[in-house]
């Protein structure tokens, strides 16, 4: 068995069906950890979201920011933007069959025998694998209850913006989704910023990539994330950045859990021309 972990698909259904031909993925066997936002701007989210469910208990799938952007969307609790591609999915027969496991999707996953924890952004340096795992179920729980509708009309919005343990109600959880799904920089002190999504070396002086923040309580975990295309695909230890920008044009990257000291692999956006015939 192997196992291994993809970045951000946003609807790129044909370069993910190309990269897991070059894995020689077997869904009788292997399984596949998906670090969210499996929908929008991609043509092909509908398609994302079927292979995805259809791979059962094989297929591990944290929610994204956009995964989250598409439930509110179906919940009438956002207008859709003018470059969201969701209506493949809202027209499909299958959409509520789509949307509810989609809804059951964790915003973060650990697992202890391989020693990898995914979540799609990242984790604020107050929190330690503990508190991660313990905030992720507070909006799980919500997500999968009788407020989930309310709650997705209220999710939204940039504050606050520094955790506190006594933050309650939804302050405490916007705080929570906004750092496990948008997070890219934050302060020294912890408080996210959102304003900045370039690579880092981009951003103010006052600001780091959240997993260079000091004394962040997450440095003995192996960390996968997502969410920063132009970050990249991205690996220092304990830390595996893998949106390597699919949606945007450049490529699809998978590392293998199991046996972590392979080389990731990639595949283009855009399916290589034929070559010419000799």
């Amino acid at each position: 068995m192997a196992v291994y972990a993809v970045g951000d698909v946003q609807g790129c259904y044909e370069p993910l069906q190309r990269l897991l031909d070059l894995l020689r993925f077997d869904p009788a066997a292997d399984v596949l950890w998906l670090v969210g936002d499996l929908v929008n701007r991609g043509p092909q989210s509908l398609e994302v979201l079927r292979l995805a469910r259809g791979l059962g208990e094989r297929a591990v799938a944290v929610l994204g920011n956009h995964d989250l952007t598409l439930l509110a969307v179906a919940a009438g609790r956002v207008k859709p933007k003018r470059k969201d591609t969701f209506d493949g999915v809202l027209q499909a027969p299958d959409c509520a069959e789509l949307l509810e496991w989609l809804r059951r999707c964790p915003l973060l996953h650990h697992d202890p025998a391989l020693g990898f924890t995914m979540v799609h952004a990242g984790l604020p340096p107050q929190w330690d694998l503990a508190l991660a795992q313990q905030c992720a179920a507070e909006v799980e729980g919500v997500l999968r209850g009788p407020l989930s509708e309310e709650f997705l009309g209220r999710m939204f919005g940039g504050e606050p913006r520094r955790w506190r343990d006594d933050l309650s109600g939804y302050d405490r959880l916007r705080f929570i989704v906004n750092a496990l799904t948008r997070m890219r920089f934050c302060a020294s002190n912890g408080a996210l910023s959102f304003d900045e999504k370039g690579a880092p070396g981009s951003q103010g002086p006052d600001l780091l990539p959240w997993f260079a923040a000091p004394d962040r309580r997450s440095c003995g975990l192996k960390l996968i994330f997502g969410h920063w295309a132009a970050l990249g695909y991205y690996r220092a230890p304990g830390i595996f950045g893998l949106d390597s920008g699919c949606v945007w044009g450049n490529r699809l990257t998978a590392i293998r859990l199991d046996e972590p000291g392979v080389p990731a692999w990639s595949v283009p956006a855009v399916r290589p021309p034929p070559a010419p015939a000799s």
